[in-house]
C-alpha cells in the first residue's frame, strides 16, 4: 500500500500522544527557495540558545522524550535508571535531553526493556538513535523507523506554538471528524471501519492541545482559498467543515486566514505545505528547544531546525499573511462558501 502523508496519520503507535539527504543537498533545495524569500519578503529572527549544541537533534530529541516520559511512567528516577544501566546520572541525563554525543541501539532496547515498552515502539526509537546528527532530516517512511511510527504526532504534542500554510488540505488540527474520516478512506482503503475509526479518534485526541482549558498551544495558519473548494467528503461534511474553521477562528488562541485566490503567488515560488512548530521559553525568555519547520510529503516528511531555514519560513509565513484577509473577513468567507455547498 502506498505511503500516506501525515495528513492521514500513520500510526496509532503514538496514540500516548531513514532514507536521508545529506545535510548539503537538503540545505542546497531550500537555498534555492529562500534566497528569492529573502529579496521579496521581511521580518525578525528568533534567537537562540544552547538547546542548539551539536550534538541536539530532533531525532535525538524525540528519542529523550519517549525516553523521559516512559521512564517515568515506569516508576524510576534518573538515578534508579541509571544504576540499572551502570551509567552515571548525567549520562541519562544527556541522553533525555537530546544531548548525547552517542548513542548505541543496544543501550536503547535495553532501556526500554527496563521501562517495559511495547516492542513496536522500541523499533521506532532504535530507529530515532540511528539518524544521522544533522539539523536537516529528511525522514523517509518505513526506513530504518517503522512506518506505523508516527514522529510528527509525537513533536506536535510537545509544541506551544505553530504557524502553518496550508495549500491543499485543512490542517489536521482543524478538521472535522467527518472530514478526517473521508481522508482516511480514501488514503486507506484497505482497513476496516474500526481501523478508520481509530485514526479518526487520534485525529480529534490531538486537537487537545488547541482546546485544552490549561495552557493550550497557538495557533496561526494561512488557509489558501483552494482549500475551501476541494470537496473532501460531499457538500455536507464541506459546509460542516467551514463552518467549524470559522467557530475556531474566534478563539483568542487561534488565527486563521484565507489567501484568497486574487492574491496570485506572493512569493514567486510555492513553498508547499509547512508548519513551524515552537516549544515555549524557559525563565530568561530563551527556546527551551530550537524551533522546526516541518514539510510533509507523499513518502517522507522534511524536518529543519537550522536557524537560517527557520527564518527563512517565517519569512515565507510572513509574506503570505500580508497578502492573506484579516480574519473577520476571512470568517465571513468560510461561512458564506459553507452556505453555498448546501444552498
Amino acid at each position: 500500500m502506498t505511503t500516506k502523508p501525515s495528513s492521514w496519520d500513520r500510526g496509532a503507535v503514538v496514540s500516548r500522544e531513514s532514507e536521508h539527504r545529506t545535510e548539503r543537498a537538503v540545505s542546497a533545495s531550500s537555498a534555492e527557495t529562500s534566497a528569492h524569500s529573502e529579496r521579496v519578503t521581511g521580518g525578525g529572527h528568533r534567537s537562540h540558545t544552547g538547546a542548539d549544541n551539536a550534538a541536539s537533534t530532533l531525532p535525538r530529541r524525540q528519542l529523550g522524550r519517549y525516553l523521559r516520559d516512559w521512564r517515568t511512567q515506569a516508576g524510576l528516577t534518573i538515578a534508579e535508571a541509571s544504576r540499572l544501566m551502570e551509567w552515571g546520572a548525567s549520562t541519562l541525563q544527556r541522553l533525555e535531553k537530546g544531548q548525547a554525543d552517542r548513542i548505541r541501539t543496544i543501550d536503547i532496547q535495553e532501556l526500554c526493556r527496563i521501562y517495559g515498552m511495547p516492542d513496536e515502539l522500541v523499533d521506532g526509537l532504535k530507529g530515532l538513535a540511528q539518524q544521522a546528527a544533522v539539523k536537516s532530516w529528511w525522514h523517509a517512511y518505513g526506513d530504518l523507523i517503522p512506518e506505523n511510527f508516527d514522529v510528527y504526532v509525537g513533536l506536535e504534542a510537545s509544541a506551544q506554538k505553530l504557524t502553518s500554510y496550508q495549500s491543499e488540505l485543512v490542517l489536521g488540527l482543524l478538521q472535522t471528524a467527518e472530514y478526517a474520516r473521508a481522508l482516511n478512506h480514501l488514503g486507506y482503503p484497505d482497513d476496516t471501519e474500526d481501523e478508520i475509526e481509530r485514526r479518526v479518534a487520534l485525529r480529534m485526541q490531538r486537537q487537545a492541545l488547541i482546546t485544552r482549558r490549561v495552557a493550550p498551544a497557538t495557533v496561526d495558519v494561512v488557509l489558501h482559498e483552494s482549500v475551501l473548494h476541494r470537496v473532501v467528503g460531499g457538500a455536507k461534511v464541506m459546509a460542516a467543515q467551514l463552518r467549524h474553521l470559522a467557530d475556531f477562528s474566534t478563539r483568542d488562541n487561534v488565527g486563521l486566514r484565507i489567501l484568497p485566490f486574487a492574491a496570485g503567488v506572493p512569493l514567486g515560488v510555492s513553498t508547499g505545505p509547512f508548519t513551524v512548530l515552537e516549544f515555549g521559553t524557559d525563565g530568561k525568555g530563551h527556546p527551551v528547544e530550537p524551533p522546526v519547520v516541518y514539510a510533509e510529503g507523499f513518502t517522507g516528511d522534511l524536518y529543519l531546525e537550522r536557524h537560517a531555514d527557520v527564518r527563512r519560513y517565517d519569512r515565507a509565513h510572513e509574506c503570505l499573511r500580508r497578502h492573506a484577509l484579516d480574519i473577520q473577513p476571512s470568517r465571513h468567507l468560510l461561512r458564506q462558501v459553507a452556505k453555498e455547498y448546501v444552498a
